[in-house]
């Protein structure tokens, strides 16, 4: 009799330790392999992508992305984004937004390049050649102006009219060049809000535009006071005056004086 209560304990224990053997090994999996996050499917770049790219189902594809980061303005369909047109680069693999195109039916070229509420706006400046022609479009630059004063008319200063604008065209150029090439041009259209789009305006009828290419993650904007010839002479008394300093820049030119000798008489001419 006591035999048999043996092996019933014995049993009762081999199945009790065998559930609870069971029961661990499942909540172990669950922590070592957890289950897969919920994902998402986006539109995303199937291949890099140049501003003015217009979209199409051969440069575009769809992309996991995990459901608890939700991309606000993303596409969930090709179609959505077919026919629109790209208004920044991007990168292959990244999600497309709807900040990052032109509005529906803009339609294509530069028009299409201008986002809502901005403006397009070409200037001529002969001093492009100062960054040697690698302004292109998507550069960053400042633009700068030099006038007359109205209280003085005969001094020139020069002030910055604009900072940290985009180019849009170099030229009739819509895409920089894959190589990195400088290309000459003496227009270049903007990117402007209608506000500065005045200002770019009214700067032209003053005197020569001037454009400072500027790095393009640099956004800080400088409040600098206008400069004259008296600044560029780096002129610490009062007492000098515009004529000093434009004798500074522009020193006297020199004289040559040639002596002509004919026959018994002698001339000198004097040159400059």
């Amino acid at each position: 009799m006591n035999g048999k209560r043996l092996v019933l304990a014995l049993l009762v224990a081999l199945t009790i330790s065998g559930l609870f053997t069971f029961w661990l090994s499942k909540r172990v999996a669950k922590t070592t392999h957890p289950a897969a996050p919920q994902r998402h499917q986006y539109v995303v770049a199937a291949r890099p992508l140049d501003a003015g790219e217009v979209l199409n189902p051969a440069n575009v594809q769809l992309a996991d992305w995990p459901l608890s980061t939700p991309l606000d303005g993303s596409f969930a369909g090709i179609d959505k984004v077919s026919g629109r047109t790209v208004l920044y680069p991007l990168s292959q693999g990244e999600p497309i937004l709807e900040r990052q195109l032109a509005a529906a039916g803009s339609g294509v070229g530069l028009s299409a390049n201008i986002p809502p509420g901005m403006r397009a706006t070409s200037l001529r400046s002969n001093e492009v050649a100062g960054v040697a022609g690698f302004l292109q479009p998507g550069a960053h630059v400042d633009v700068l102006m030099t006038y007359h004063p109205e209280k003085a008319p005969s001094e020139e200063r020069t002030a910055t009219v604009l900072q940290d604008v985009v180019v849009l065209t170099a030229g009739q150029q819509l895409r920089p060049d894959p190589e990195g090439k400088p290309t000459t041009t003496n227009v270049v259209t903007l990117l402007l809000s209608p506000q500065d789009a005045e200002k770019a305006v009214l700067a032209t009828s003053l005197g020569p535009i001037h454009f400072i290419m500027r790095n393009a993650s640099d956004r800080e904007h400088v409040v600098n006071p206008s400069v004259g010839l008296n600044e560029l002479a780096d002129s610490s008394s009062p007492a000098t005056s515009i004529a000093s300093a434009a004798r500074f820049l522009h020193p006297k030119p020199l004289q040559y004086d040639v002596q002509v000798i004919l026959g018994d008489r002698s001339v000198v001419n004097s040159f400059r």
